[in-house]
């Protein structure tokens, strides 16, 4: 009788203290749960192995990577329903080894244990790193990592970001929320940071973390400047540099492969460094922020665009996503705002605007699993099918840690103000010029 997945639907409501929220499918076609809701496929008995020998997030993700585990449905449906009692469930205070103690627990464990067959530990995805003893980020760290995430293939890239080759959030006017184009909305998200840097012909602005190069050519070609681009990326800087010379741009736009600390031709006018800062980590923040002190002349601006968490009661208690780290972004830390603030104003800056654009980021990440998806078949021809379920559950899940207000990300605005007081900036500071 094919029942598997009527008894996985008991064992995880004891375990979890509640019924799944999403139907399930079993290897053996049964299935079970709430009729008409996403359907979780597991696919074989494997996935179960990986949970048991990971319990938790990192389990899980091994499984949905290695392709054990799917959503037949509505992914952020699915993603949504299962977020509090799944994914959430570790900053719960009922430890694990707590709820072991409990004896209906202890049993659904022993019974999932019966139901996944041979004990035997599944190898991880080739896609998680390989971590190695080292200190975090040094720049020999910092490389490794950059390279994990953006050398996965500029083609690739290509497919999920469009044609604007922007991988941050997009700015989304009023009008454009419904229709628009996410071309548009990076583009103006582009002229947003030019403006709020007051870029004018002649100036000079340092692209911390460049990307493919859209910062580069759109501050040189539309504003006159002369630009510095660094990235840690080989594969980036290639492509970032093919496009400068396709803008005929080479006289005003030099993209380097270089890290951030090994700058050393300042000042500079203007540093724009969108989207870079969570690879920074906490240790090595404040020493970012007096690396672009430094970089600035007097007056100049840092535009600051930056993935933030809520803070929390205990902040040791942090630690880094288990998926994120060890698929999406190697050492990644995300800070509170607040912390952000405090550390470019103990660096010296005088931070003068704000702006969260929380809301932008759902609906761009929404728009790039679009892309991904509507593209699958490509996608899956450029890199592994590990690969591309990595980006398409860690889009989608991060448009609902932004629509939900678990995550944010925001623009900072700081001024290297020289000692005579003059920022330079307007007395309505969202007057930009």
């Amino acid at each position: 009788m094919a029942d598997a997945a009527l008894r996985l639907q008991n064992l995880f409501a004891q375990l979890l203290g509640a019924p799944l929220p999403v139907r399930l499918r079993a290897w053996d076609g049964s299935q079970a749960g709430p009729p008409g809701a996403p359907t979780l496929v597991v696919h074989n008995r494997r996935a179960l192995r990986r949970l048991l020998f990971k319990p938790g997030e990192l389990g899980l993700a091994r499984a949905w990577v290695a392709g054990d585990l799917d959503i037949d449905g509505d992914l952020y449906t699915a993603l949504d329903l299962m977020s509090g009692l799944v994914w959430e469930r570790g900053e719960d205070a009922r430890t694990l080894a707590g709820a072991l103690r409990d004896p209906e627990v202890r049993a659904a464990v022993r019974g999932l244990v019966k139901l996944a067959g041979p004990p035997l530990p599944p190898a991880p995805p080739p896609e998680e790193v390989r971590r190695t003893r080292g200190h975090l980020h040094t720049k020999r760290s910092d490389r490794r990592a950059i390279s994990h995430h953006y050398d996965v293939g500029n083609d690739f890239y290509e497919v999920v970001l469009g044609p604007s080759m922007v991988y941050s959030c997009a700015y989304w006017q009023a009008s454009e929320t419904k229709g628009g184009t996410l071309e548009d909305a990076q583009r103006d998200k582009l002229e947003l940071v030019s403006r709020k840097l007051g870029l004018s012909p002649g100036q000079r602005l340092l692209d911390v973390g460049c990307g493919w190069g859209s910062m580069a050519i759109h501050a040189a070609r539309e504003h006159g400047v002369s630009v510095v681009g660094v990235t840690l990326s080989q594969e980036q800087a290639a492509y970032a540099r093919k496009r400068v010379a396709d803008e005929g741009l080479t006289d005003r736009v030099e993209i380097r492969v270089q890290d951030y600390r090994d700058v050393a031709d300042g000042p500079y006018d203007a540093i724009s460094s969108i989207g870079m800062a969570e690879h920074v980590g906490a240790e090595r923040y404040l020493e970012y922020a007096g690396d672009l002190f430094r970089l600035l002349k007097p007056g100049g601006r840092l535009l600051n665009h930056q993935i933030a968490r809520r803070p929390r009661r205990d902040e040791s208690a942090y630690s880094v996503d288990e998926f994120i780290d060890a698929y999406v972004f190697p050492d990644g830390e995300l800070a509170p705002l607040g912390t952000t603030v405090t550390q470019l104003e103990r660096a010296g800056f005088e931070v003068r605007d704000v702006e969260s654009i929380r809301e932008h980021y759902a609906l761009t990440l929404r728009r790039w699993v679009a892309n991904l998806e509507s593209d699958w078949a490509t996608a899956l021809r450029l890199v592994s099918p590990g690969r591309a379920r990595v980006w398409r559950l860690y889009m989608a899940a991060s448009a609902l840690a932004f629509e939900h207000n678990r995550i944010g990300v925001n623009q900072v605005l700081a001024v290297r103000t020289p000692d005579s007081g003059d920022s330079g900036l307007p007395l309505r500071t969202r007057t930009w010029n």
